[in-house]
C-alpha cells in the first residue's frame, strides 16, 4: 500500500496494536497524528519520524470531547484535511460476573471503547466529508460477536463498535468514505495484562490455529482497509481471529 500524501490518525498509539498499526502506515507513507493518554507517546513519535514523515502527537484522554475535537482541530490546521482515522484505544476491563462489576468500572470501558469512537467519528467525519474522501477503520473484537464470560463491558461495548460501524458506514455509503471495523480474536499485546490467565486460557483455546494473533497481522488488514483499494466494502466486519468466527 502507498499512503503518501495521506493524512491519518491512530488513537491508542503509544503501544500494542496502535503503535502496530501506526508504524505500518507511516512506513508506506503516511502523515500521522497519534493519540494516547501516556506521555511516552513522544517515544513512538520519535521512532515513527525516522521515515521522513510527519508524526504529530496530542497527550489526552479519547474519551473526553476536547480531546477529539483538538485533534481533528490538529488535522485541519496542519494538513487541512483527513483521510484515514483509525479508532483503535481500548482496555479490557477487570474480569468479573455482571453482578459483581462495579457500575463505574462499565462506565470507564464504556467511556473508553464505544463513547470515543462514536466522539471521533463525529468530528472526523465533517472534515472527510470537505474533501468526499476517507477511510474509518474501528477496532472492535470477537468478543463484541460472541460474548466472554466474564467480561461482559468489555463485550458490550464491543458489539457497541461493531453497530456503529454498520449505522455509519450506511450513512456515508453515498459519499466516498468507506466504514469497516475489524475483529480479532486475542492478540498478542499489553492488554493481556488486564485479563486473568485463566481468561486468556479461555480466549486462545478457542481459536482453532491455536495461538494468538500478531500485531503485525492485524496492522495489514487494517493498512488495507485504510487504503483506496478498500472501495466496495463498507459498514463491514472483517475477521482476524485464527478461525474462531463463524459468523
Amino acid at each position: 500500500m502507498s499512503f503518501k500524501n495521506k493524512v491519518a490518525i491512530v488513537t491508542g498509539s503509544y503501544q500494542g496494536l496502535g503503535k502496530g498499526i501506526a508504524t505500518k502506515l507511516s512506513v508506506d507513507g503516511a502523515d500521522l497524528i497519534l493519540v494516547d493518554k501516556d506521555e511516552k507517546l513522544v517515544e513512538t513519535q520519535n521512532e515513527l519520524l525516522k521515515h521522513g514523515n510527519k508524526v504529530k502527537i496530542i497527550i489526552g484522554d479519547v474519551s473526553d470531547e476536547k480531546t477529539a475535537q483538538s485533534v481533528i482541530n490538529t488535522a485541519q490546521n496542519e494538513f487541512s484535511k483527513l483521510d484515514i482515522l483509525v479508532n483503535n484505544a481500548g482496555i479490557g476491563g477487570i474480569n468479573k460476573p455482571l453482578w459483581e462489576l462495579p457500575t463505574e468500572e462499565f462506565d470507564r470501558v464504556y467511556s473508553i471503547n464505544l463513547k470515543s469512537v462514536y466522539l471521533f467519528c463525529k468530528y472526523a467525519v465533517p472534515l472527510m466529508l470537505k474533501n468526499n474522501y476517507g477511510r474509518i477503520v474501528n477496532i472492535a473484537s470477537i468478543a463484541g460477536k460472541e460474548g466472554n464470560p466474564n467480561a461482559s463491558a468489555y463485550s458490550a461495548t464491543k458489539a457497541g463498535v461493531i453497530g456503529l460501524t454498520k449505522s455509519l458506514g450506511k450513512e456515508l455509503a453515498k459519499t466516498e468514505i468507506r466504514v469497516n471495523c475489524v475483529t480479532p480474536a486475542v492478540v498478542n499485546t499489553s492488554i493481556l495484562d488486564e485479563f486473568t490467565e485463566e481468561h486468556i486460557n479461555y480466549m486462545i483455546e478457542r481459536i482453532p490455529i491455536g495461538r494468538t494473533g500478531e500485531v503485525v497481522e492485524v496492522a495489514r488488514m487494517v493498512s488495507w482497509l485504510s487504503s483506496e483499494e478498500c472501495s466496495f466494502s463498507t459498514g463491514a466486519v472483517f475477521d482476524i481471529s485464527g478461525g474462531r468466527a463463524t459468523y
